[in-house]
């Protein structure tokens, strides 16, 4: 039974584009990576991506961080790949088959892979149960899948709650990411519900008292 932080098997990768959240996320030592995506940069009003880029790299060299191409052309694809992983030694690429959501998509993808790279195949899972399916089956058959490729490791994204943490660790699965959000509820992992209940009710009524709420 997990009872906290440290007996999780996942690795937890912070998923963000605010420079302080990172450098915090970052000073962590659960969280074992970083991820960020060109949506992500632009929610955080970021207008240089190269620049945003090597700023974050050169505080974040320990942990591997992820950067995304952003062309729709194989080969414009391949050399923005091939200057974003010049950044850093500790960079992994996102290429255009992200957002993977089906078996399929998966399958081919591992078939094309060198299995002698590291790589990291990222199913959208939170977009899945979007839709009201459940993923935990599509990403069993996942790891299925992938484990004729050792070095390739499957990535549960798109995290909507903190119920998903436990899951994809119970299956197996070997990475996940969250944002800063949902990392701050880890805490809260198996915590004493009457508690959470009365800590619950205390922030409502701190709340209307801040604001100075009255009814006349």
């Amino acid at each position: 039974m997990i009872k906290k932080i440290e007996d999780l098997n996942i690795k937890i990768f912070s998923d963000g584009a605010d420079k302080q959240d990172m450098l915090e996320m970052n000073s962590k030592t659960f969280i074992k990576g970083l991820t960020t995506n060109p949506s992500l940069m632009k929610k955080a009003g970021i207008k240089d991506y190269e620049e945003f880029a090597k700023d974050i790299l050169s505080t974040i060299k320990n942990k591997p961080i992820s950067f995304e191409v952003f062309s729709d052309d194989f080969n414009d694809m391949e050399r923005q790949a091939m200057k974003i992983a010049s950044w850093g030694d500790n960079v992994y690429v996102k290429i255009n088959i992200t957002a993977i959501m089906t078996l399929d998509q998966v399958k081919t993808t591992v078939s094309v892979l060198n299995k002698n790279v590291p790589s990291i195949i990222s199913v959208f899972a939170g977009r899945i149960a979007d839709t009201g399916r459940d993923p935990i089956p599509l990403m069993k058959d996942c790891l299925n899948e992938m484990k004729i490729n050792p070095k390739s490791e499957l990535l549960w994204a798109s995290t909507r709650e903190l119920i998903s943490v436990l899951q994809a660790d119970r299956i197996g699965c070997h990475i996940i990411t969250a944002t800063k959000d949902i990392i701050k509820k880890l805490p809260l992992i198996n915590y004493n519900l009457e508690d959470y209940s009365l800590d619950t009710v205390k922030s409502f009524y701190k709340d209307a008292k801040d604001v100075n709420y009255k009814i006349n």
